[in-house]
């Protein structure tokens, strides 16, 4: 018989912050699990305690130290806490001052070291913090037989690249996470094919960055080229949704490799941050407006039911009341299907940091108000274009008589709901009649007849 694990075999691990963040936290947990140790839900069982926190604005890096220094009150002889992830990798050493108790700290770079780490603090003669931060940027999954994928249900996030080379003002992430590094195709395409064997329904493409997919290796269209890929290799996989495309590099070329295949969803989730030129350059952005008009046009007329997501923020230093009107009225032009919106978080250590915030918090809230009931208007009348409409849905749960499911038009934890009549099997895809629409969510019933997927070929002006 086996031997029973002791407590220090067992670990507890909480994921915060984005779904980049959980691929990673899927990945530490594998090593761990390939190293004899157990996952458990409570923290009291577990012998090592981890956060992967996120760092990526003020109350997300306030909820990581928060969650920290409770498990900090708690922790009892033996037990090793351990800080990971993004918060970790751009403060450091100043987080054992935020957190008394931490014994480790590890860095976004270095996940694939995790193992090491415990180890090393088991064996350490004095209780001092050890800080793994290495800089070297680093993908590190592939060389360590490591899968870079969270899975949730039938879905997969799977994360194509790391880091990021983008000058963005506001944005931390190339402080934390270093400059973009790509997998290597074959390795994502034997991911995929691996969660295909598995019977997953969904694959989400995601890096900080998707459309810069490929460039460290020389590839011009690098995000086209690994959708022919997929697309070719994993069959079997019938949704494959695209998240964080920057704009300024959608291409014709990858708009019609999304239009052309079946199984790539026409759903771009690109955050364009604001609508007001002088406020784009502000931010280091594309402030190319007429390239978003014409580009979400094109891709319009390749794709008519096309689902495009956006987020913006508002409040950033120096916005003026005649700006935010500006993005205003860009969002009703544009009629997104979906929006996120956020007050800026001033940032220490970014390119923004000279330009403060001078933008009060009540400005702020009063704007982001704004923008969410007008989005909340357009998004129900979004919506109830829909209804008559027959589309696929993904079951998610069930119960008292109704399922819940996605649409190709919905991605995972962010978007809206289809709430379907009937208790319908987790985990399929279901052709679904819509018959209500609410501001953010569908209603339907089971139609016999299969969904129809859009799409023609086309031609793009160069």
């Amino acid at each position: 018989m086996p031997k029973p694990r002791t407590q220090t075999q067992t670990y507890y691990l909480l994921s915060l912050g984005c779904s980049k963040n959980t691929v990673d936290s899927e990945s530490m947990a594998q090593l761990l699990g390939g190293s004899g140790y157990r996952g458990v839900e409570e923290p009291a069982r577990a012998g090592v305690l981890i956060v992967n926190t996120c760092g990526f604005i003020g109350p997300a890096k306030q909820e990581s130290v928060n969650a920290l220094r409770e498990l900090a009150d708690a922790k009892k002889p033996g037990q090793l806490l351990i800080a990971a992830g993004c918060l970790s990798q751009r403060y450091g050493i100043e987080l054992t001052k935020q957190v008394p108790g931490l014994d480790g700290i590890i860095g976004t770079r270095r996940w694939m070291d995790i193992v090491d780490l415990v180890q090393r603090l088991r064996a350490r003669p004095y209780p001092e913090p050890i800080y793994h931060l290495p800089e070297s940027a680093a993908v590190g999954a592939d060389e360590h037989g490591v899968s870079r994928t969270a899975v949730q249900g039938a879905s997969a996030y799977l994360k194509i690249a790391d880091g990021c080379r983008r000058p963005c003002a506001f944005c931390a992430i190339p402080l934390i996470k270093g400059t973009a590094v790509s997998r290597p195709i074959k390795a994502v395409v034997s991911e995929a094919k691996r969660l295909e064997a598995r019977g997953l329904k969904e694959l989400v493409l995601i890096a900080q960055d998707t459309t810069d997919y490929g460039h460290d290796l020389g590839l011009k269209e690098g995000l086209s080229e690994l959708l022919e890929r997929l697309t070719a290799e994993a069959p079997g996989i019938p949704w494959i949704r695209i998240m964080y495309a920057f704009p300024g590099y959608v291409t014709d070329r990858q708009i019609e490799t999304m239009a052309r295949h079946p199984q790539v969803l026409h759903y771009l989730d690109m955050p364009l941050q604001h609508g007001h030129p002088a406020t784009l350059r502000r931010m280091r952005r594309p402030a190319n407006i007429d390239w978003v008009h014409n580009t979400i046009g094109k891709m319009r007329s390749a794709m008519p039911d096309l689902a495009i997501r956006s987020t913006f923020i508002v409040g950033y230093p120096g916005e003026t009341e005649e700006e935010f009107q500006t993005l205003l009225d860009f969002t009703a032009e544009l009629k997104f299907d979906r929006l996120g919106a956020f007050t800026f978080s001033f940032e220490p250590g970014t390119p923004s940091e000279p330009l403060g915030d001078p933008v009060s918090p009540e400005v702020k809230d009063e704007r982001l108000a704004r923008l969410m009931e007008q989005q909340q208007r357009l998004s129900l009348a979004k919506n109830q274009l829909q209804i008559g409409k027959t589309l696929n849905v993904l079951v998610e749960g069930k119960g008292d008589g109704l399922s819940l499911g996605r649409s190709y038009r919905d991605a995972p934890e962010i978007d809206g709901m289809v709430i379907v009549e009937g208790d319908l099997p987790v985990g399929e895809i279901v052709p679904v009649r819509i018959t209500g629409a609410m501001a953010y969510d569908l209603t339907g019933a089971v139609d016999a007849a299969p969904a129809r997927v859009v799409s023609r070929p086309i031609t793009l002006a160069a």
